[in-house]
């Protein structure tokens, strides 16, 4: 199954897949016309960036530019693990996935089978919830086809979601850093690394 995900995403496909909190819509990051898909199905406003999912930490660079200490100390202390962190975008990076605000968030989840996933589709996947805007994210295969038929590529069976929260997302362009969504990350970590960084 993963040699097949790996193929519709190489060929600008959507796949829906299990992440460690929910199902994800997930598209090749760099391919402008996949990323549209994916904000087609959702029928997401064009001002919400989608984040991403990333198999290892060492791929920072590829989407974040000139993180700073408190990216790096952040993601030191969280990853792998719920927690999606926030940083200024590579030019590089489409439009389409920052929605104009030139920042980018990303994770390296914490589920081993996720981050192989997402290596073998090239190292980075779109993880935006598999649900149209407003609905309640999929927490089954069986949901994300309920939600979205046939129009997505491949839909990988990776059971029923345990989580009951998403990702905490942490904008650590700012400062002090903000705390954008709490979610299943560590909170009281977060706020005492925010309160040294203050």
């Amino acid at each position: 199954m993963i040699t097949q995900a790996a193929k519709v995403i190489s060929e600008g496909g959507v796949i829906a897949f299990r992440t460690d909190t929910f199902y994800g819509l997930g598209a090749d990051p760099f391919n402008v016309s996949a990323v549209a898909k994916v904000r087609a199905l959702k029928g997401r406003e064009e001002n919400k960036p989608i984040l991403l999912l990333l198999a290892d930490a060492s791929l920072v660079d590829r989407f974040i530019a000139d993180h700073s200490a408190a990216f790096d100390e952040v993601a030191r202390e969280f990853w792998p693990g719920p927690l999606t962190i926030v940083g200024r975008a590579v030019p590089e990076l489409p439009g389409e996935i920052t929605a104009g605000t030139e920042t980018v968030g990303v994770r390296v989840p914490a589920n081993v089978d996720v981050r192989e996933l997402v290596r073998e589709c090239g190292g980075a996947l779109t993880a935006t919830s598999a649900n149209p805007s407003g609905r309640e994210p999929a927490r089954s295969a069986k949901e994300v086809r309920d939600y979205f038929g046939d129009l997505i590529d491949l839909v990988i069976d990776g059971g029923e979601v345990t989580a009951t929260e998403p990702s905490t997302v942490l904008d650590v362009t700012t400062s002090p850093m903000t705390i954008i969504r709490k979610g299943a990350a560590d909170l009281r970590g977060l706020i005492r690394i925010i309160e040294l960084g203050s």
